[in-house]
């Protein structure tokens, strides 16, 4: 065999890896962590309710700028948001789309997948749902849980804890819909698009991260709007990884439950830990810049939602996840491979978040402690207690998924 010929082999066999295999639900969940402190590190957190809240933001300006309303809630929306592409979490939320579309299509995985007509309704209520667990919660399952527990928060526990207990429910709903409900079993449909043009649009996508990444470094002389050209890189490969290993937090809570299989549970807590010993260390040994900006303040994505906000939001959000079929982070990342379902997801979170926020500022919600308290567990037992605390926690849960894969006795039944 001539050495071109091997060499040929050596190239598909390495892009069948890297762009249509999916990848080991482990090692997703290990980039996943690694790519969150290199984000941490860069700028800030990430997260998916930032980019969905000002995106929601927008909507409410402009349907406030048609009807003329001042009052109430709609005077929040008297001056408009910041733009989609001067805002960090928005640039997160379309660097994070774009990566997982070009994962989709290098894979030949993007469709436009049409739901039934019983899932668009779901779809309309999950977002809801969603935007209000959000707001009550301080975030979504990434940035009121994962993204808090990684960020020494005792809220993201408490999160955690609605989370379980709403996809539950919403587990028995899906049972009891399956067995009661028939109507709008119709109207699905699969658009494909040649895959020519696949590939092409992908390729499109990839130019279209580097040119807005070049351009945002261009932008020398205000250091903001320059980061963001390493945050719309690292979310953009956020994007892709997820998409490719199709890793979603949500059915890390719902699959021990369903089908006892505890692949994506043991993945999501290995990645949590990943990212509490990486924010540790920013946190506690690299608190400054060159320049003397703050890398990431030790109260970053710390809420004052630890009490019966956390867990009421999580509850909330976590029936609305299993009514949508994706989390926060899975929404967007089934967005960019053309989940038409999740697409309308969007919208009704992102309204129903953006309203939420808007009337608990008015009323200083959080501020007052009404949701609960703001509590950084490294100020209750230091950095190395809260690392061994987290750890062990980690170490519980993939201690009652693996048993409970063995033995079934957590499974819900149909």
């Amino acid at each position: 065999m001539s050495e071109e010929s091997v060499m040929g082999r050596k190239v598909k066999e390495l892009y069948k890896t890297l762009c249509q295999s999916e990848w080991n639900a482990t090692v997703t969940g290990v980039l996943v962590a690694f790519l969150s402190v290199m984000i941490m590190a860069w700028w800030r957190p990430w997260g998916a309710v930032g980019a969905i809240r000002n995106w929601g933001d927008w909507i409410m300006y402009g349907i406030t700028s048609l009807t003329g309303s001042s009052s109430g809630v709609f005077s929040y929306y008297g001056e408009a948001p910041k733009a989609i592409f001067q805002d960090s979490g928005s640039v997160i939320g379309i660097g994070f789309i774009a990566g997982a579309f070009i994962s989709a299509c290098l894979g030949k995985n993007f469709a436009f997948r049409i739901p039934p007509y019983r899932e668009m309704v779901k779809a309309v209520i999950a977002g809801i749902f969603m935007g209000v667990g959000s707001t009550l919660a301080g975030g979504c399952n990434v940035g009121g849980m994962y993204n808090a527990i990684g960020n020494l928060a005792a809220n993201g526990f408490t999160m955690w804890i609605g989370l379980v207990a709403g996809v539950l429910l919403g587990l028995k709903l899906l049972y009891m819909e399956m067995e009661y409900i028939t109507w709008g079993d119709g109207g699905s449909a699969t658009i494909e698009l040649p895959t020519a043009l696949i590939y092409l649009l992908g390729v499109a996508a990839m130019v279209a991260v580097f040119w807005g990444a070049y351009t945002f470094a261009g932008m020398s002389e205000n250091s903001y709007m320059a980061s963001l050209s390493g945050v719309i890189v690292i979310a953009a490969a956020l994007g892709y990884t997820m998409q490719r290993g199709r890793w979603c937090m949500v059915q890390g809570f719902r699959e021990p439950h369903m089908t006892g299989d505890c692949t994506l549970a043991k993945s999501v807590a290995l990645s949590i830990l990943i990212v509490a010993i990486g924010a540790a260390v920013l946190k506690f040994s690299v608190p400054v810049r060159a320049e003397g900006v703050a890398v990431l303040a030790p109260m970053n994505y710390v809420r004052g939602t630890f009490g019966w906000g956390s867990v009421v939001g999580g509850f909330i959000f976590g029936l609305g996840a299993m009514l949508a079929g994706g989390c926060g982070s899975g929404t967007l990342w089934r967005v960019g491979e053309g989940q038409v379902k999740l697409m309308m997801v969007v919208p009704f979170f992102a309204i129903s978040n953006s309203i939420m926020t808007a009337w608990f500022k008015d009323k200083n919600f959080e501020k007052d402690g009404v949701l609960g308290s703001y509590v950084y567990l490294p100020d209750v037992m230091g950095y190395g207690g809260t690392l061994f605390f987290i750890a062990a926690i980690m170490m519980i849960w993939y201690l009652v998924v693996t048993w409970n894969e063995d033995t079934n006795k957590l499974i819900v039944p149909m």
